[in-house]
């Protein structure tokens, strides 16, 4: 069985993703690791160079401004490198997410199981979606997303990179058939909302650009004023006490939390959140 990952990235420096972290969390995993970077100024390139491990091999792309829309551009950098991909399974982590080490030997053992039968073309993996610090976690963001495909051609990220779908019939791989897919067992720790809250408010900043173009609905307006990002959900965010990923211990070492916060128990707006998005841990 071979085993490529795969990512994409650009302004990786500039908005403080944790890509060495999330490429280093991956190669235990893989016997290949495709990483596509985007043009740009910021240092992304020799950073992900710096790594200088025999496993990567980096490629460079020129995005498509005219993709500017609806993240379209994210699943179609996703697929650059997907095609220089040649394990059996595919494995995609985003630059902004990691893999715990204690999970690499579950999901290799998912991988092997799977590899004979055609019918699975993917494995769903558990997230943990942290925000502002490194313990504090929204439980209302998505808690599942396929991150390792079967390598045959027929499965392409879409949309704006979130998934996959089936490329003969376009369907989307978590709304298929349910023998398409099977647990991984493994976790998805995802910290692309833990930056400073300037860095932060750039970030949305350039996704919402990404997303509209120069056309932003009111409500991505009003997010994107001021001059730092504001995280009011804060108050009502679930306390992590688990342990993060090796590879993020420096990260976590130098962090702090972003603010002070009572138990969200004794948080009235945390019961209108339950009433409205209902109880998700």
């Amino acid at each position: 069985m071979k085993v490529s990952g795969f990512t994409f990235c650009r302004n990786a420096v500039k908005y403080d993703y944790p890509v060495v972290e999330s490429i280093r969390s991956a190669l235990p995993l893989c016997d290949e690791f495709v990483v596509n970077v985007g043009r740009c100024d910021d240092g992304t390139l020799e950073l992900i160079q710096s790594i200088a491990h025999p496993k990567i091999n980096i490629i460079e792309s020129v995005w498509d401004e005219s993709l500017r829309k609806d993240g379209l551009i994210y699943s179609q950098q996703t697929n650059i490198a997907l095609s220089r991909c040649q394990g059996d399974w595919a494995f995609y982590i985003q630059a902004d997410e990691v893999l715990h080490e204690d999970d690499v030997p579950v999901l290799r053992r998912s991988m092997e199981r799977h590899l004979g039968n055609p019918s699975v073309k993917g494995l769903l993996f558990r997230y943990l979606h942290f925000i502002a610090d490194y313990w504090s976690m929204n439980p209302w963001f998505y808690h599942k997303a396929v991150r390792v495909i079967r390598n045959n051609g027929d499965i392409e990220s879409c949309g704006d990179a979130v998934g996959f779908h089936f490329k003969p019939t376009q369907q989307y791989l978590q709304s298929g058939p349910k023998e398409w897919l099977a647990p991984s067992g493994a976790r998805m720790f995802h910290y692309g909302w833990v930056k400073d809250p300037m860095t932060m408010l750039e970030k949305k900043r350039e996704q919402a650009a990404v997303y509209h173009g120069t056309n932003l609905p009111p409500a991505a307006a009003k997010e994107l004023t001021g001059d730092a990002f504001r995280f009011e959900d804060y108050a009502i965010l679930k306390e992590f006490t688990g342990s993060h990923p090796a590879v993020m211990t420096t990260r976590i070492a130098s962090a702090r939390r972003w603010g002070a916060r009572r138990s969200r128990w004794l948080n009235w707006r945390f019961y209108r959140e339950i009433g409205r998005r209902g109880f998700r841990g």
